[in-house]
């Protein structure tokens, strides 16, 4: 096998195949580069569905069958059967091989770009001894990876090898690959369409093809006006309870990025001037987003290590704002839509949703919920500025809140320059610069900066103080500060750390980091660190009486446990039940007794449950419940509530749904593994029509299959294709399916509820508890980790910290969020 390998390395691949049955292409070596080695990915779903993997490499195409397709999650571990070598020729290959045929069924090309080996490797070395690494420039795979063999076992034939993606910037969660990618890279097709033949579409980069759903307005819409950032109080410590979420505070310039629907970019600094042009590769990255959109961030410069400078990002600036990165950390405005109103959780989501596949210099910022202490100390040992900690559940709000609070690891602000003296030594032009803040009363005297210099930095504040100069004093300050000082205009605005600062508010070891050009002298003010209050802690006012209440005897949870929980898990929680009308399931005096449900409201809720009205059948208009944040989680505990069920779509359009759900509800007689091979097929039916599909727990019997839609159909049309979607299963498959309503039906099956998909229908919300025995919730999962479960209620209300970790985990990143309209079948 070796010696054919040698003199004829497709001899096995022509070998296999009759050319005159086949559209594949017939074998023939190509042309061996060092450079610009070429790879990709074809889905081929032959006897079994899987991925081929193709590397060039002297040419031919090194091939592997990985049979799960790649991952992101460094954790994953994916097999991965080394095939024939295939000809460069197969780099194209897309259709259908006859039935018969060796490897008959659809090939679709999923992937495709550069490879190149690790630096100082020989590939072909590497390959024979059984170990490669190299990075993926691919429009989806991207990033280091390895691939090694593994020892063979007993009489194996083929050699088994494994891929995994190595933990760098591209690394994500395990479904961020093969879930989210439906279509051909090249045609744009699903594999159903391949395999009926369909023309081939003209495909776009995957960042506009997700905007393609927008309406036209939208697409020709220019990039939305500069708004009032929100800024951060400075506090003394970290507020406590997983309320807030935690983000590295970024060293670095604080823009609004502005996104048309066109691809016109501006980026606006803090104040509202147009910087645009001093950072051209960011705003060039940015016209592949998809607007309107108005984004926050911080534009940094990087070094080595992952760590941020403002003095390198001032160099950079000075030498084109080249080699600089924008970390996204909210979203104001998406797709046209006014996000501000929405709670912090929601727009992180959202914005995740958007950046999804985004590569620098256009970065997510992540957080962690809770921990806050944790991450401001990893942050102040790797020498970084500190975090900002932000409410979970508080609207965006302009200007200076105490729901967003910054946690510094060194004391360090914004100071005015009001005048400097010279220095006597030789070289050196500047012996100190006077800085000031604005009070009350006008500019106060704040103390004197004289380290920290470049030599390159002081010929710069020569020439520019020397255009500033002021004939007489710009502050007042004691004459023992201000010998031979030349006073200037109050123009220029300095970054300085210092150790301390005096009672009266003069600065101790105070040390220049660098001019700050995006903020204006008047706007300058002394911070210091405040308390932190009451008025900054997670608390959310509502009081629940009667806490030690047994709601679940045999859990022992009461009602103040319940409350406690959902206090906790709200972080996570928001993002699925914020501002989507609700129905509630109250059982006042605990499970065992009587519950009801409740989607309206006279006002024994209070201030925090709120109330949208709603065309009823008859024409008439009622008041729906819905929710915004935390406290109105809570207040609905207050009240008896255990479960919480929300509608299809969101109360800012409340026709138009923005999820579809397929509810699998088993006979009582079928074990869970008949649901989960149930959800599995329906999740690749729905693949095939291009739809992105997450499971989730339901916490009862069952499993959930979600997908994501970007609202556009109305209810009858998402009705009727969930109604078609779910008959067409039963009728293929009658002794597995029904979608008879009727229980007489379901015997031995399991029953596919469509009816979730209709006006005024509910499902239950992520995280939320379920009114039985044990006190379960409803667990978001993904798709690789659905055959580790033996029932839909692996998870109670007991296992918060548990659910906590997970929803920060690279296992759920990204999960429930697909830009995806529904099929039009």
């Amino acid at each position: 096998m070796n010696r054919a390998r040698r003199s004829d390395p497709l001899a096995a691949y022509n070998r296999k195949r009759d050319f005159a049955k086949t559209a594949e292409p017939a074998g023939k070596v190509g042309r061996r580069r060092a450079k610009s080695r070429i790879f990709m990915v074809q889905k081929h779903d032959a006897t079994r569905l899987h991925f081929d993997f193709r590397l060039e490499l002297e040419g031919t195409l090194k091939s592997w069958a990985v049979t799960r397709g790649p991952s992101l999650d460094p954790a994953d571990n994916r097999l991965s059967v080394r095939t024939e070598d295939h000809p460069l020729s197969y780099a194209t290959f897309e259709g259908t091989i006859p039935k018969g045929e060796y490897g008959g069924g659809t090939v679709m090309l999923w992937d495709r770009g550069n490879w190149e080996p690790a630096p100082g490797k020989d590939p072909v070395k590497s390959l024979a001894e059984g170990h490669l690494h190299f990075t993926l420039h691919g429009e989806r795979m991207k990033g280091e990876w390895v691939m090694f063999r593994l020892k063979p076992r007993g009489k194996e034939r083929n050699e088994n090898w494994i891929l995994k993606k190595v933990d760098d910037d591209h690394a994500g969660s395990s479904t961020g690959l093969t879930d989210t990618f439906l279509t051909s890279v090249e045609t744009g097709r699903t594999m159903n369409e391949i395999a009926e033949g369909a023309p081939r579409r003209k495909v776009a980069p995957r960042s506009a093809r997700r905007g393609a759903a927008i309406a036209g307005e939208r697409r020709r819409a220019g990039p939305p006006k500069f708004r009032e950032p929100q800024k951060a109080t400075l506090v003394d410590h970290v507020p406590a309870g997983t309320g807030w979420l935690h983000e590295m505070k970024y060293d670095g310039y604080r823009c609004l990025l502005a996104v048309g629907g066109g691809g016109e970019t501006r980026i606006y600094t803090r104040g509202g001037l147009d910087w645009t042009d001093r950072f051209p590769e960011i705003a060039e990255a940015a016209r592949a987003l998809s607007g309107p959109a108005l984004l926050d961030g911080e534009i940094v410069a990087l070094d080595e290590e992952g760590r941020t400078s403002f003095g390198a990002l001032q160099q950079a600036i000075g030498e084109g704002g080249r080699g600089l990165a924008l970390f996204l950390f909210d979203a104001l405005e998406i797709d046209g839509e006014d996000m501000t109103k929405r709670p912090t959780a929601e727009r992180k989501a959202r914005l995740a949703a958007l950046l999804d596949g985004a590569t620098p210099p256009i970065l997510y910022a992540e957080h962690i919920v809770g921990k806050g202490e944790r991450l401001l100390d990893a942050m102040c040992k790797a020498g970084q500025e500190g975090i900002v900690s932000k409410k979970a559940d508080a609207p965006y709000r302009a200007g200076r809140t105490r729901a967003w609070l910054k946690i510094k690891c060194t004391n360090r602000q914004e100071f005015v320059i009001v005048g400097w003296t010279a220095s006597d030594k030789p070289g050196r032009r500047l012996r100190n610069l006077l800085l000031a803040v604005n009070d009350a009363g006008g500019l106060r005297y704040a103390g004197k900066v004289g380290t920290g210099f470049t030599d390159a930095e002081q010929e710069d504040l020569a020439g520019r103080l020397a255009k500033l100069a002021s004939g007489r004093p710009t502050v007042a300050a004691p004459r023992s500060e201000t010998r031979g000082a030349r006073w200037v205009k109050p123009e220029l605005v300095a970054e300085i750390a210092f150790a301390s600062m005096t009672g009266s508010g003069i600065l101790r070891h105070a040390s220049f980091i660098g001019l700050r050009g995006d903020k204006p002298a008047r706007e300058v003010v002394a911070e210091r660190p405040q308390p932190l209050d009451a008025a900054a802690a997670p608390a959310d006012e509502v009081k629940i009486s009667n806490a030690g209440r047994m709601l679940f005897p045999k859990a022992r949870v009461t009602k103040g446990d319940l409350a406690a929980y959902y206090r906790a898990i709200g972080p996570v929680m928001l993002p699925w039940i914020a501002s989507r009308p609700v129905s509630l399931v109250r059982c006042p005096q605990g499970r065992a007794k009587k519950c009801f449900f409740q989607k309206h409201d006279s006002g024994s809720f209070g201030p925090h449950v709120r109330h949208i009205p709603i065309v009823e059948k008859d024409g008439e208009a009622e008041d729906y419940l819905y929710i915004e944040d935390i406290a109105g989680i809570i207040a609905c505990v207050q009240m008896g509530t255990i479960e919480f069920h929300g509608w299809g779509a969101r109360t800012d359009d409340v026709e138009r749904p923005d999820r579809i759900i397929f509810d699998l509800d088993p006979d009582a007689g079928l074990d869970f593994a008949a649901v989960r091979k149930a959800a599995k097929d329906i999740r690749r039916q729905l693949a095939d029509m291009g739809l992105t599909t997450f499971p989730m727990l339901t916490g009862g019997k069952g499993v959930h299959v979600i997908a994501p839609l970007t609202p556009g159909a109305k209810w009858p049309e998402v009705k009727d294709f969930c109604r078609r979607f779910a008959f067409a299963l039963a009728e293929a498959e009658p002794d597995r399916f029904t979608a008879n309503l009727k229980k007489a039906e379901r015997k031995g099956r399991i029953f596919v509820d469509y009816l979730r998909n209709q006006r005024g229908a509910t499902a239950i919300i992520p995280y939320s508890a379920r009114a039985r025995d044990g006190a379960p919730v409803a667990a978001p999962i993904n798709w690789d980790e659905l055959d580790d479960h033996d029932s839909g209620h692996s998870f109670g209300v007991r296992d918060l910290a548990r659910l906590l970790e997970r929803a920060g985990g690279r296992g759920l990143e990204g999960w429930g969020i697909a830009a995806q309209v529904l099929p039009n079948l």
